[in-house]
Parts: structure tokens; C-alpha cells; sequence
């Protein structure tokens, strides 16, 4: 009977931690995700963003839904092939429709700062 309840605790615990992680959104595995980008704003320029840290538009540097915080993106416009590096930083809202937002340098070298979005291939490069 000990070691029923033993394996029924464990179970318990391992269910609960892996609640936490699918909660948390944090994410382990490398993958792909392809879908719309946009970027921030020029008037969240110094804003403190979910990590801590000021935005700094002139940076290479993303918000994700899941992605852990320093994880290194590789993002790459589908439509002209450019690509570039970024590293999550902020975390985006539930309720926007893109897979990634990017900063304005970013967006800059990825050709799509004047449309405002563009569809994008997204690779993890690796993990904080």
C-alpha cells in the first residue's frame, strides 16, 4: 500500500510540473514556425519590455508567445528570402495574430518595414 500511494505522489508531482511548463509556455525543443510578423512601434523606443530590460529599436530582437527569454531565432521573409537573427526578449500578448514581432532593425533587414508585416519562416536557433 506504501508503495501505491509512493507511485500515485509521483505521478501527482510530474503532472503538475508539466501543467507548469505547457502554463508557463516554455519551450524546450527546437522547432519551426512559419506565419505573420510585424514589429513594435517607434514609440516603445526605452519602454521596459517583459524581461527587464529598455526596447531599443536599433537592436535585433523579438517578442514571442513562447519562446524562452534569450532564445536565438533564426526569421527569414518568405517572400524575399532575407534573413536575420533576433533574440527574445519580451513576451507577445495571447490576442495578437503574429508568430513573432520584431524590432524595427529587424524588420528593417528583413524588407518589410514600410508594409508592416510579412510572412516569415522561423527556425530556433538555440536556447538561453
Amino acid at each position: 500500500m506504501k508503495s501505491y500511494n509512493r507511485i500515485r505522489k509521483t505521478i501527482l508531482v510530474v503532472a503538475v510540473m508539466l501543467a507548469f511548463v505547457l502554463e508557463r509556455g516554455i519551450v524546450f525543443a527546437q522547432g519551426t514556425e512559419e506565419g505573420l510578423a510585424n514589429f513594435y512601434s517607434d514609440g516603445m523606443q526605452g519602454k521596459k519590455m517583459a524581461n527587464g530590460e529598455p526596447y531599443d529599436k536599433n537592436k535585433l530582437t523579438a517578442s514571442h508567445k513562447k519562446y524562452a527569454f534569450g532564445t536565438k531565432v533564426k526569421v527569414s521573409n518568405v517572400e524575399n528570402g532575407k534573413s536575420v537573427v533576433v533574440t527574445v526578449t519580451d513576451r507577445m500578448g495571447q490576442k495578437n495574430p503574429a508568430v513573432i514581432e520584431l524590432s524595427r532593425r529587424a524588420a528593417d533587414e528583413l524588407g518589410f518595414a514600410k508594409s508592416g508585416k510579412a510572412r516569415v519562416k522561423m527556425e530556433t536557433a538555440s536556447e538561453k
